[in-house]
């Protein structure tokens, strides 16, 4: 058996794929969507992928199974109950059914409760071996199990799923035996679940043991504890949700994107781009072209993008050169396709038109304090997930989640002094960036973030 995993940390994603290399079959189980990583490693071990198993409908990211089925000529497959929902052509794959790829054999099990149609896939290295491991999709995680309210918008209950998800766990994989290796779709840092491990690889015996959710509790209890304190989903799941049931255009992987003039710039974004720029928060602080956005490329830049621009703008980059093509392709992995192209000589255009360009205020924590207690009437907007202002938060902040920023921007004073806090810095500069391209007056972001703060309140010694 070939067996490989493929964890995308900027997306918290994992991948695999698992083939008979007597036989020569193989298949890739939730695919990321630049796939060139599965083909050399099927054509280096003498392996042909002749199927693509989607765990479920992905929300947060845009899965590749298009794109291996375009190369590879595969089959694209999910659980029965995505039947009819999907417009490209799948093959469903019934509750108990094996797949045989020679020796190595794939069980499919029904495990609804993240969503409808999700499953997990057994694997054992021959028929009547016993399970190698489970490739638990977003059904278990290590350390917690996935979200059940991601559907809400469209008319399925979290309460019906979460029940759905408590049989499922609980008749399905925990019936697997405790030495049965345990493989993700989803690792720390992933919204798709509220604590999940940075380990990618578990086993049965361990989640039943430590895992909250697997904790011996009645349905109502594990109803109430998976439900409570999920943090706000990111703005753009629903569009990749949607976006992976339909006959999408395909990644273009090579090449980055088309040069432009910064006066072309300017009348895109007049025309409603929008202007990111992929620099770190530091360097976009010392100046940016008026009015552009910043997601820094060294974080979860695909993710927090995709939290502040709409998925049917159009996008233009700004950036160091030589990272147009990394976030052109990051961009494409969420299904962010509408990149048309990057500001030519950056340093050049904001030399030669310097009123265009604009600086950010940063404050320590110390001119934070400052101005707060000299009564000033400062805004401080909170941008953290409420699980984290839980642990503690500026006296008086507001708390929006940078996913629901754009959705409420009126809840807020743009007259008023403004500073965006977050926990390190990141996500505070991006949002103070989505305040003043909304022509908030004076917006400023906390350098260091919550943890700065609490530092400084901490009494010497």
């Amino acid at each position: 058996m070939f067996f490989r995993q493929y964890y995308l940390g900027c997306l918290s994603h994992a991948s695999y794929l698992i083939g008979d290399e007597v036989s020569g079959r193989a298949v890739v189980v939730d695919p990321q969507r630049d796939v060139s990583q599965y083909l050399a490693d099927a054509t280096a071990r003498g392996l042909r992928i002749e199927r693509v198993i989607e765990t479920h409908f992905h929300a947060d990211f845009l899965s590749g199974h298009l794109e291996l089925a375009a190369v590879t000529g595969a089959v694209i497959s999910y659980g029965e109950a995505a039947a009819g929902k999907a417009a490209y052509a799948i093959e469903t794959l019934a509750d108990g059914q094996r797949l045989s790829l020679g020796e190595v054999t794939i069980e499919v099990l029904a495990t609804p409760g993240h969503t409808p149609e999700s499953i997990c896939l057994v694997v054992r290295e021959s028929a009547d071996a016993e399970p190698y491991g489970v490739l638990t999709g977003d059904t278990l995680f290590i350390g917690d199990v996935g979200r059940p309210d991601l559907l809400t918008s469209v008319g399925v209950t979290q309460d019906g799923l979460a029940r759905q998800l408590h049989r499922s766990l609980r008749d399905k994989l925990l019936a697997l035996p405790d030495a049965t290796q345990v493989f993700p779709a989803h690792g720390a840092g992933s919204a798709c679940g509220k604590q999940l491990s940075t380990e990618t690889v578990s086993t049965i015996g361990e989640q039943r043991s430590s895992n909250y959710a697997l904790a011996p509790m009645s349905e109502d209890e594990f109803v109430a504890v998976v439900t409570e304190g999920q943090s706000a989903a990111p703005l753009y799941f629903a569009f990749a949700a949607s976006r992976n049931k339909e006959a999408h255009e395909l990644l273009a992987e090579a090449g980055s994107p088309p040069w432009l003039p910064l006066d072309e710039v300017l009348a895109r974004q007049a025309a409603g781009a929008v202007v990111l720029d992929t620099r770190a928060p530091a360097d976009f602080a010392r100046g940016h072209l008026r009015g552009s956005l910043n997601v820094g490329l060294e974080g979860r830049f695909a993710e927090y993008a995709g939290d502040i621009i709409r998925a049917d703008q159009d996008i233009v980059l700004v950036g160091e050169p030589g990272h147009e093509r990394e976030a052109r392709l990051r961009l494409g992995r969420i299904g962010f396709d509408r990149v048309v192209g990057a500001l030519e000589e950056p340093v050049a255009a904001f030399l030669a038109r310097p009123d265009l360009v604009e600086a950010s205020s940063r404050l320590t924590a110390a001119e934070l304090a400052q101005r707060l207690d000299s009564g000033a009437d400062v805004q401080v907007l909170d941008v953290r997930a409420p699980g984290e202002t839980r642990l503690g938060s500026v006296a008086g902040s507001v708390n929006v989640p940078l996913p629901q920023l754009l959705d409420r921007l009126g809840e807020l004073g743009p007259g008023r002094p403004t500073v965006v806090v977050c926990a390190g810095g990141y996500r505070s500069s991006i949002g103070a960036s989505v305040l003043a391209a909304a022509s908030f007056a004076d917006v400023s972001d906390l350098l260091g973030g919550y943890a700065a703060w609490a530092a400084a309140a901490e009494p010497a010694g």
